[in-house]
């Protein structure tokens, strides 16, 4: 009984090499509506319909931005975003529901089907707005 157990359950440890979340040490956390995502560049991910057209570019605010070892929350946070492309709209899977009353012959019946739309995250920025006040800085310098 000295085997080492293969089963994926027993296997949890995680490597720097494996894919998904632990491969990119740079994701943010981002508001959409009224719930929170985590994201990488170059992820997809399925926000709440909204009414802009496929190929436009939508900003998100992030929450909360992991850079390796570095952690931005708050106020460090101001200037920094979150940019991505619409991809597509879809629907999501039906959900139906039925309440009843035993014995009264009471009995409603309804649907819903949420809508989706599809977004590619383009680029997580740190801090545009400090970028561009020591390029401008730089500048002054020079000139």
């Amino acid at each position: 009984m000295d085997e080492v157990s293969s089963s994926p359950l027993a296997c949890r440890s995680r490597k720097v090499t494996d894919f998904g979340y632990y491969r990119n040490p740079m994701y943010a956390v981002i508001r959409v509506g009224t719930s929170q995502e985590r994201v990488t560049e170059g992820q997809l991910v399925r926000v709440d319909k909204r009414a802009e057209e496929n190929g436009a570019v939508i900003e998100f605010e992030p929450v909360l931005l992991v850079d390796g070892d570095s952690v931005l929350a708050g106020p460090a946070l101001e200037g920094a975003r979150v940019t991505g492309t619409i991809v597509g709209v879809e629907s999501g899977p039906k959900i139906r529901a039925l309440t009843y009353k035993a014995k009264s012959i009471q009995r409603k019946r309804w649907g819903h089907r949420q809508w989706y739309t599809t977004v590619e995250i383009n680029k997580i920025s740190l801090k545009p707005a400090k970028a561009a006040k020591a390029a401008k800085a730089v500048e002054a310098v020079e000139a």
